[in-house]
């Protein structure tokens, strides 16, 4: 009987944990790796799970994670389907309070950089849907670097 209900216990837990904590990494890493492939990108994977393209390098200063900056940006996911996008003179915000995959990525751009981060579920909103983003997504955001504020 005690191991009866060990056996219950065990298999409830196990049960449990397949739900949408569910590790997207393999998938997200092959969607991304197709895209690449099908839109025919020169991406550079990072260790984190990022992805960047740089289009154009920018010729002022490069930002930190502890900056604030100036982007402008257009976010969608794989199929297209835009979800955010700024105006042409972008936003300003600190790099340590948005998604992880921004925190990262825009430090690989220089003011007047522009360029494309996919970003894996992981170092976006994670497993869970977040303000009508579907929990595992991969996101995909156009970006130009206008600003490093000091």
């Amino acid at each position: 009987m005690k191991y009866s209900v060990l056996a219950i216990v065990c298999a409830f837990l196990v049960s449990c944990s397949s739900g949408p904590e569910k590790d997207f990494s393999t998938i997200n890493e092959k969607q991304i790796t197709d895209y690449i492939k099908i839109n025919k990108l020169e991406a550079i994977k990072c260790e984190s799970g990022l992805y960047y393209v740089i289009d154009e390098a920018g010729e002022g200063s490069k930002p930190t994670s502890a900056s604030t900056v100036q982007v402008a940006y257009k976010g969608y996911y794989l199929n297209g389907e835009v979800f955010d996008e700024s105006s042409e003179r972008g936003i300003s915000f600190p790099l340590k309070r948005v998604i992880k995959g921004w925190t990262e990525g825009i430090t690989y751009f220089k003011e007047g950089g522009k360029g494309t981060l996919l970003v894996p579920s992981h170092l976006g909103y994670g497993p869970y849907d977040t303000r009508g983003i579907p929990g595992g997504s991969v996101l995909v955001f156009d970006i130009h670097l206008i600003s490093v504020k000091k």
